[in-house]
């Protein structure tokens, strides 16, 4: 694909070239126009194209600092092909802190979009037509909601080959093999062919630093068992075979009030384990949340304050749940930053 020629909004990107553009998004009440950012590298070497997008909800903005130390890493000066890097897809709902549009659609519930419907469709119409139809693999990143932090994860259709190997090569000691949902990037992408995957970790409007290491570093594995970087230079142990989850659901509160809750995420859980207690304020109203069945905390909220129904703990199944837990805990010291004293060129802490 990076024979042909690539152009994005009357921008032609030549090989061994390095550019930022700004994409019209429309205007503000007051006029003012609105832009998404775009970076292109590419390479003197013809290659994959890979385009990494963050923030399509405007809230999740572990991806944009993810994207930022990714175009800084050094191994990009050897890069074969193209990088197309979208730190700020939904930029209105990136403004507002919030995860929507201003029309408080979804904008992952609105591709491919159209353009002639509403803001989200047309924004996604755009994306996809200058952005996604034009590269070969695609990396979308987010976090949990508001008040709700995720567990690094890749989530991804195991069932196409291709996909199955990026998610694999990402590196992370969890994957969610997960259904195309209705009107989402992830669907849109596989309709033109392009395999893709979402990476999930953290929490909205926060900065989680295990989260970025690891999405950064899962992000080069993906390149470089795409040819798109040379191997490292260093010794590195063989990738660990990540524990696939088929299943997954959310613990949910059974009455309203103040949660106390017990267990940390990346857990190992049995079923009938306690992950914790509802309570009134003054505790003489006290409901315990326990498991369902046996699994990992990929998923908690952060919030105490909850209300019947809330989702608490996202739990997902696997077969070995000792397997899974060993490569959790492996993986937290991998990545936690006080274990990182001296950072190596390759993986840079800006």
């Amino acid at each position: 694909m990076d024979d042909t020629p690539l152009t994005i909004n009357g921008t032609t990107f030549e090989p061994g070239t390095r550019t930022n553009i700004e994409l019209p998004v429309g205007r503000l009440y007051t006029h003012t126009p609105m832009t998404m950012p775009v970076h292109v590298i590419r390479g003197k070497k013809t290659g994959p194209r890979l385009f990494i997008s963050a923030a399509i909800h405007g809230d999740e903005i572990n991806g944009v600092e993810i994207i930022r130390r990714l175009l800084k890493h050094s191994s990009l000066k050897r890069l074969r092909g193209t990088i197309i890097a979208v730190p700020i897809v939904n930029i209105h709902g990136l403004i507002n802190h919030s995860r929507y549009l201003p029309d408080r659609r979804d904008l992952n519930r609105s591709f491919p979009g159209t353009d002639k419907g509403s803001l989200a469709a047309r924004l996604a119409n755009l994306f996809m037509q200058e952005i996604v139809s034009q590269s070969s693999h695609g990396i979308d990143l987010h976090t949990g909601a508001i008040h709700r932090s995720n567990l690094p994860q890749v989530r991804a259709n195991l069932d196409d080959p291709e996909t199955d190997f990026l998610a694999r090569a990402f590196d992370v000691p969890v994957i969610i093999s997960s259904n195309l949902r209705d009107g989402s990037l992830r669907e849109a992408a596989a309709e033109h062919g392009i395999p893709m995957l979402l990476y999930e970790a953290g929490e909205a409007l926060r900065f989680d630093e295990i989260s970025i290491r690891a999405g950064v570093k899962g992000i080069i594995n993906v390149m470089r068992s795409l040819e798109m970087i040379p191997p490292s230079s260093r010794k590195s142990k063989k990738p660990k075979e990540p524990v696939v989850a088929r299943s997954s659901s959310w613990v949910r509160a059974p009455d309203s009030g103040i949660l106390r809750a017990m267990i940390p995420l990346g857990s190992r859980v049995k079923k009938g384990t306690l992950l914790g207690v509802v309570a009134d304020p003054f505790g003489e109203r006290e409901a315990n949340i326990t498991s369902t069945y046996s699994g990992i905390v990929i998923g908690r909220t952060n919030l105490p304050l909850v209300n019947e129904g809330d989702a608490l703990y996202h739990i997902a199944r696997f077969e070995d749940i000792h397997e899974i837990e060993a490569k959790v805990d492996e993986f937290q010291d991998e990545h936690s930053p006080e274990l990182k004293s001296s950072p190596h060129p390759e993986s840079p802490i800006f």
